[in-house]
């Protein structure tokens, strides 16, 4: 699982049946601080209703994610299953 910040939607007219009705968001992997952006973008599915600038928790496991989202057909690999009020590291 990867901490990643929301920084945009996805819009698409068309796309694959198995998408259809679900949200479409691109994330930002970032380090424990929140902010500073740590590997590539990524399309996630929205099954928490984040939205812009979120911080939220993604899995990116192909299998899991179509268990997540009770679709083995599912062309999915990353999903947002749950939105970050805050992160408390102890020193």
């Amino acid at each position: 699982m990867f901490i990643c910040r929301v920084v945009g939607d996805v819009v698409s007219t068309i796309k694959n049946e198995h998408l259809r009705g679900h949200k479409l968001l691109l994330v930002q992997p970032v380090d424990l601080d929140g902010v500073t952006a740590k590997g590539e973008s990524m399309i996630a599915v929205d099954k928490v209703d984040a939205g812009p600038n979120d911080l939220v928790l993604v899995n990116r496991e192909g299998g899991s994610a179509r268990q997540l989202l009770n679709n083995a057909k599912i062309p999915v690999q990353a999903v947002i299953v749950g939105v970050i009020d805050d992160i408390d590291i102890p020193v």
